[in-house]
C-alpha cells in the first residue's frame, strides 16, 4: 500500500465551526487519513471520537494514527450513511458533533489502480468500498445508454453526453471497457472536433460522473443530515466540506429545510404540518480556503464549508 496521503481541507475552520467540547461525542463520517480526527480527539478528555470511513486502506491508517488516544476513539468501517445502526450499536444516543469532507482522498486520486483517477491507466473500479458490488466497469459495460446519458448529464453536467455514450456503447459492443486508459480514448474521440481543445474537461466530468454512480455519493447527503440532527445534542455542530456544485446544492437545500421546520404550502394562511426548525444555519454563505491553503493544495480550490448547529 503506498503512503495514505489527504491534505486536510478547512482544517482549522473545520474545527473551530465544530466547537468541541472536552467531553463531547464528535462522528468523523469520512475519516480518510485522520487528518481532521487527529485534531478532534488532541481536544477531548472524557469524550469520545467516532471515526467512519467505507475504504479498507483508511481503516489502517486511522487505526495507526490513532491509536495514542486509546479509549477517546471508536472506529468504525461503514458508509456514513448509517450513522444512526453505527450509534445504536456503540450504544449512544446523543452526539455533539459531526463532520463529513465529502471529496475523494489525495491517497485514492494518486493510487492508479483504484481507478479514481484519468491520469494513469488501471482497471476500472472507482470503489471507495472494495466489498461493493457495483464498479465503474459495471457502470460502464452494464448500463443502458439512457441511463449512462442521465448520469453523465446529472452528475457530470457535460454537454456532450450524448455523443460520449454513443462512443462507449460502440465500443463495448466489440469488446468490455476494462480500463481508466481506454475510456479516457473514448471520451475523447467521441467528442466534435471544435470541442478538442477542453476534452481534458469532458473527461474529468466524465469520471466525476461515473465515480458518484458508482458509491451513490449524491443518494446519502440529505438522509445523514437529518438522521444526525435527531441524534445531535442541543448546541451541536454539523460540518460538512462539499467540492462540486451538486454537492453544496443538496447540503444547502438540506439546511434550509431543516432551518425553516414548516413544510406547508406557502399559500395555506396558517402551519398546519407542525414542524419546527432543527438547526439553525451559521454559513450564510460557504467557508472557502484561504490564499494560503490554495497555494500548499491546489486541490482545495473548490472547497466548500457550511455549518449548522442544532436548536
Amino acid at each position: 500500500m503506498s503512503e495514505f496521503s489527504h491534505f486536510s481541507v478547512l482544517l482549522s475552520e473545520c474545527i473551530e465551526n465544530l466547537d468541541i467540547k472536552p467531553d463531547g461525542i464528535y462522528v468523523d463520517g469520512t475519516a480518510g487519513g485522520a487528518g481532521h480526527s487527529s485534531k478532534i480527539a488532541e481536544r477531548l478528555e472524557r469524550g469520545l471520537l467516532i471515526p467512519i470511513d467505507q475504504d479498507e486502506d483508511a481503516i489502517k491508517v486511522i487505526s495507526e494514527r490513532l491509536a495514542q488516544y486509546g479509549e477517546r476513539v471508536r472506529i468504525v468501517r461503514d458508509n456514513f450513511s448509517n450513522i444512526k445502526s453505527i450509534l445504536d450499536g456503540l450504544g449512544i444516543e446523543k452526539i455533539d458533533g459531526l463532520l463529513l469532507d465529502l471529496g475523494v482522498s489525495s491517497y485514492q486520486l494518486d493510487t492508479a489502480e483504484r481507478g479514481f483517477s484519468y491520469m494513469a491507466d488501471a482497471p476500472l473500479d472507482m470503489r471507495m468500498d472494495n466489498r461493493a458490488a457495483r464498479s465503474a466497469y459495471t457502470v460502464i459495460n452494464e448500463y443502458s445508454a439512457d441511463e449512462l446519458k442521465k448520469i453523465i448529464y446529472d452528475f457530470g453536467e457535460e454537454r456532450f453526453a450524448p455523443k460520449i455514450v454513443s462512443g462507449i456503447i460502440n465500443a463495448r459492443e466489440k469488446a468490455p471497457v476494462k480500463t481508466t486508459g481506454e475510456l479516457v480514448e473514448i471520451i475523447k474521440n467521441s467528442l466534435p472536433s471544435f470541442a478538442r481543445r477542453e476534452e481534458w474537461s469532458s473527461v474529468k466530468r466524465v469520471f466525476q460522473a461515473v465515480r458518484i454512480e458508482v458509491n451513490k455519493e449524491l443518494d446519502v447527503i440529505a438522509p445523514t443530515i437529518e438522521a444526525a440532527v435527531n441524534m445531535m445534542n442541543k448546541g451541536g455542530r454539523i460540518v460538512i466540506i462539499t467540492f462540486h456544485s451538486l454537492e453544496d446544492r443538496i447540503v444547502k437545500q438540506t439546511f434550509n429545510a431543516l432551518a425553516s421546520g414548516c413544510t406547508c404550502p406557502k399559500d395555506f394562511p396558517v402551519c398546519v404540518c407542525g414542524n419546527k426548525p432543527k438547526i439553525k444555519i451559521l454559513t450564510k454563505k460557504p467557508i472557502l480556503p484561504s490564499e494560503a491553503e490554495l497555494a500548499v493544495n491546489s486541490r482545495s480550490k473548490s472547497a466548500k464549508l457550511r455549518v449548522a448547529e442544532k436548536i
